[in-house]
């Protein structure tokens, strides 16, 4: 074997200079020193927000499983306006008579949220619907309001649920069985995605008919949101008593004066 030569190690030769700048790929270490660093590769993976998620019955077909059941979803439409009622939906499902296509209200266009619509109704087991007028959102606010629509919605329902699957954080006081809040819930719940096309088609529905009263607003267009020409026509013409919510901006911002009907 050979032997390995005796003596002192050799010393470690520092390049002289100043130290290459720390750049791209590259992280100082000290004096003189660098250390490359491996740029990270783009993974192939789909991100996280580009996975779109579809409901389904699967939360349903637990709590059937639990025994309990019927199970009803509820949603609410009308939380942002600055005109017209919260309008909340209930509805119970039928397992084997499950429309196709149901999603997030927001997520489909108007034809597709009329026709789903009429296979809701015409299929579930039951359905109910209960809103709460401008007047009350500003005396109880908006989330209150929200609330209540849905708890009336559900004590309307022809069918007695077992469970309430509401839309959001928060479970409506005063339900007539358990409730259970689902954060994007009209994303994940087919029962609550039923509830929010409902809900969303008959508001629709009636702030069309404000529209063809109060004409000058637009109602049938925007729905009562804020939108140039609702803001417009306010300015114009100021809020509509019982139908404008007076304590939502811009309304409480200054001095108003309400139009009679």
């Amino acid at each position: 074997m050979e032997e390995l030569p005796s003596g002192p190690s050799p010393a470690l030769t520092v390049p002289s200079g100043p130290p290459p700048r720390a750049g791209r790929g590259l992280r100082r270490i000290g004096a003189g020193a660098t250390l490359r660093i491996m740029a990270r590769q783009r993974s192939d993976s789909p991100l996280l927000f580009e996975i779109v998620q579809k409901p389904d019955f699967s939360i349903e077909r637990r709590a059937m499983a639990e025994g309990l059941w019927p199970v009803a979803g509820l949603d609410e439409a009308g939380r942002g306006p600055l005109a017209g009622p919260v309008v909340a939906a209930a509805v119970v499902l039928d397992p084997v008579r499950i429309p196709e296509g149901l999603d997030d209200s927001k997520r489909l266009t108007c034809q597709q949220r009329e026709n789903l619509f009429d296979q809701v109704v015409s299929s579930a087991l039951g359905v109910a619907i209960a809103s709460v007028p401008a007047e009350a959102i500003d005396d109880m606010n908006i989330l209150r309001a929200s609330l209540e629509a849905m708890r009336r919605a559900a004590r309307a329902l022809p069918v007695r649920p077992k469970l309430a699957l509401a839309d959001g954080r928060d479970v409506p006081p005063g339900l007539p069985c358990e409730g259970r809040a689902l954060v994007r819930g009209d994303q994940r719940s087919q029962s609550i995605a039923a509830a929010s096309i409902v809900a969303k088609v008959m508001r629709d529905r009636m702030m069309a008919g404000c529209g063809r009263v109060h004409v000058q607003y637009g109602f049938e267009v925007h729905m009562g949101y804020a939108t140039v020409r609702h803001r417009t026509a306010i300015e114009v013409h100021g809020p509509v008593a019982r139908l404008h919510r007076t304590s939502f901006a811009p309304f409480r911002l200054g001095a108003v004066e309400i139009l009679e009907e």
